[in-house]
């Protein structure tokens, strides 16, 4: 579709704040410059995406420490040369000594459920799950990089070593956070340097954690996970009250999964399998939308939205009845993923009214994540979303390694006897992401997004922008978003008045936010071979491509009988 089409009929035109970056050898996009540019010092020495994945991996939990770090978890998508893909899920589980009646929720009615007496599972020690990062990271090096540890690991070494300037986007996160992290003094020290937050432009050093990142860098995951460092953080976790010790922590594993699949006018559609919500209620929402002709009603118009509000809607009914870990509840993947799931349900649809919706099958994400989205000339493609939950995670440092830890214990129901109730070894449920679509079986996009439970209807809404709406790359990642798990819908502030009224006229209670979900990371794969990366404004997204190449044979030759 032509540019000028979909803006002719858009319901609420935009100018785009970034621009995208080209590369015929490989493209890094990621939330921060400084991770960008450590994933691209790999493909310049010759590593693969895989390799750049985990070295920007690791320069984010320097960089984005409010977001992501090793005492984390999370998904990541690979797609490999010969086509085949699979996904390494490195979710962080209840530790041994969780119990489904460890908290004291403060309400019997979702979602204010989630939220507990004393903050103690979102705040301090107690909220504190076992970690997958690092396991996942290390194995997706070991088995599909070309680098070793140590190599992919310089960047971070020398970014928490030396320092680097806080962007505004990290001072913004430590203000925010301020009250909590004074009440750690380790934590405080970095983020609230004399007793105020972080000021954007200020070096931030972290030299334990430098050191940290050499002992991994020299030991692999197993400082971590049965060494010293688990040590240190199991000990300091215990001494606060939490229930995370050494055992937890050495038996920790990640879990390979297949991905789901599903169709949407054609092309194929590859995300992540539960206990990721992600790639089901995507290709869920999919099939219902297919149905409407979505490039005929318009970008951003109040038709559009409104089928976009009531797909929500549906999805988050399913979600919270039977999405959950697969090793402990039976998730009823194949009806949500069907054709027919979504004609039953389309049927419902009044694409004039919105309604409520309850769940269709049997049976609280933070939105402070990291994204990245990796590729090279070899066909390789990385699309990985970690965190350690909430901004600062439990917002507090574990001394002298310079850790903090997650707070993923929030996204637990406290209450016993629901699908997301707590139990040992239980990983937890997430909205994550990391979606490739394919057109006759090559991949065409691969992208992805922090934003906790916003995240996989901000992907959705990006790939309706490319296939239904013609737009740009650069376009689809930054177009203003809607979302709503069935209360008010949240829309940002590019959807323009008339189009809120409208909405409201259809029964909708709308409510304008700065923004849905955070920075998307995406790359679109031209038919000659070209990588397009784009990032959005919502985050310090930066795309980095690499060109160019090493010289002709014999050129150093014929230079030198030139000048003899």
């Amino acid at each position: 579709m032509p540019e000028t089409d979909w803006r002719a009929r858009a319901g609420s035109p935009f100018t785009c704040e970034k621009r995208p970056a080209t590369g015929s050898r490989g493209m890094v996009v990621t939330n921060h410059p400084l991770a960008s540019a450590a994933g691209a010092e790999m493909l310049a020495g010759g590593g693969n995406a895989v390799d750049a994945a985990v070295a920007a991996l690791f320069a984010l939990t320097v960089v984005e420490p409010m977001m992501v770090g090793l005492l984390g978890g999370g998904m990541a998508h690979f797609r490999l040369p010969d086509g085949s893909h699979t996904v390494i899920d490195g979710l962080s589980t209840v530790p041994a000594a969780g119990r489904p009646d460890m908290y004291t929720p403060v309400s019997q009615e979702w979602p204010a459920a989630l939220e507990t007496v004393g903050r103690e599972n979102a705040v301090g020690a107690r909220s504190v799950a076992t970690p997958g990062n690092l396991l996942a990271w290390c194995e997706a090096l070991a088995r599909f990089g070309s680098l070793p540890l140590a190599d992919v690991m310089q960047p971070a070494i020398r970014l928490a070593a030396r320092g680097f300037p806080a962007t505004p986007y990290l001072a913004e996160c430590a203000a925010d956070a301020a009250p909590d992290l004074a009440r750690d003094a380790a934590i405080a020290a970095l983020f609230l340097p004399d007793g105020a937050p972080l000021r954007p432009g200020s070096r931030l050093v972290q030299g334990d954690y430098a050191e940290t990142l050499r002992s991994i860098a020299r030991e692999g995951p197993g400082a971590l996970h049965g060494g010293s460092i688990g040590a240190a953080v199991a000990t300091h976790v215990a001494r606060l009250g939490g229930v995370l010790d050494e055992a937890d922590l050495r038996d920790a594993r990640t879990v390979e999964r297949q991905p789901v699949r599903g169709t949407y006018r054609g092309v194929e559609v590859v995300g992540p399998p539960p206990p990721s919500s992600g790639g089901v209620h995507v290709i869920q929402m999919l099939n219902l939308l297919e149905g409407f002709d979505l490039g005929a009603l318009g970008f951003g118009t109040a038709p559009t939205l409104h089928l976009l509000a009531e797909a929500l809607k549906m999805a988050f009914a399913d979600r919270a009845a039977a999405t959950a870990d697969p090793d402990f509840v039976q998730v009823p993947v194949a009806r949500l993923l069907s054709k027919s799931y979504a004609l039953e349900r389309r049927a419902l649809l009044d694409p004039a009214r919105a309604r409520a919706w309850s769940a269709g099958v049997a049976a609280g994400e933070s939105p402070n994540t990291t994204h990245l989205t990796v590729a090279d000339a070899e066909g390789r493609i990385v699309c990985a979303t970690h965190t350690i939950n909430s901004l600062f995670g439990a917002r507090f440092l574990v001394p002298g390694v310079g850790l903090i830890p997650n707070n993923y214990m929030a996204l637990f129901d406290p209450r016993p006897g629901h699908a997301l109730s707590i139990a040992p070894g239980k990983r937890i449920s997430t909205s994550q992401a990391p979606l490739i679509a394919l057109r006759e079986g090559k991949p065409l996009v691969a992208l992805g997004l922090p934003g906790g439970l916003r995240i996989f209807g901000s992907a959705m809404q990006a790939l309706l922008n490319l296939l239904d709406h013609g737009m740009s790359l650069q376009e689809a990642v930054e177009a203003p978003r809607v979302w709503t798990q069935g209360q008010a819908l949240e829309v940002e502030a590019g959807v323009p008045e008339p189009v809120r009224a409208a909405l409201r006229g259809m029964g909708h209670e709308v409510v304008a936010l700065p923004h849905v979900a955070g920075g998307m990371c995406a790359i679109r794969f031209h038919a000659d071979g070209m990588l397009e990366g784009a990032a959005c404004w919502r985050a310090d997204g930066t795309a980095i491509g690499l060109g160019g190449g090493l010289a002709r044979e014999g050129v150093r030759f014929w230079s030198d009988r030139v000048r003899g």
